[in-house]
């Protein structure tokens, strides 16, 4: 549904997206949603859209010190507000749909942050964060004997990160 040569129309399919999710959202974000799986905007055009919606003011940058994570000002709502009605109905239906389905995967997806690297005796550390916009919640750093367990704790954290939170929490507060 990519619109080509309308800067416009593809600046508010970007807003649009933004007031969609409700929350802030990364630039590998964005280009995820709207570029790879949809195909929305062109990748370079979203790249240079983001960047023109931040000198406009109709979204900013929230973060501190880290991956930038933008979020829709309110003159960029009421940029929405007012053209709205140029963006396609059926455009507006299928981000809508498919921001419903898969909104919850990309909070998480942003929020719960794993690495791994090999340390000089062999072992591997395992790095785990849970991070809301404005600082960590959570980190954790774990030393394992080996690669697999590393890429298996990796892996499985987007899913497990919750429940790790909600039982640390639990145990030390309550």
């Amino acid at each position: 549904m990519q619109v080509k040569g309308d800067s416009s129309l593809n600046k508010l399919i970007l807003l649009f997206v933004f007031d969609k999710m409700e929350v802030p959202l990364s630039e590998n974000t964005v280009l995820d949603m709207c570029c790879s799986s949809n195909n929305w905007l062109a990748y370079m055009d979203c790249q240079l859209i983001l960047n023109q919606l931040l000198d406009c003011g109709w979204i900013c940058n929230i973060s501190n010190n880290r991956e930038p994570l933008y979020n829709i000002t309110p003159d960029g709502r009421i940029c929405l507000a007012n053209f709205f009605i140029n963006i396609p109905a059926s455009t507006r239906e299928e981000i809508s749909l498919f921001i419903k389905q898969n909104r919850t995967k990309y909070r998480r997806k942003q929020e719960c942050v794993a690495d791994y690297f090999m340390n000089k005796d062999g072992t591997y550390t395992v790095y785990l964060k849970i991070i809301e916009p404005a600082q960590p919640v959570l980190e954790l750093k774990l030393v394992v004997p080996t690669r697999k367990i590393a890429k298996d704790i990796y892996k499985k954290w987007d899913e497990k990160a919750p429940n790790v939170y909600r039982g640390l929490y639990e145990n030390l507060v309550d």
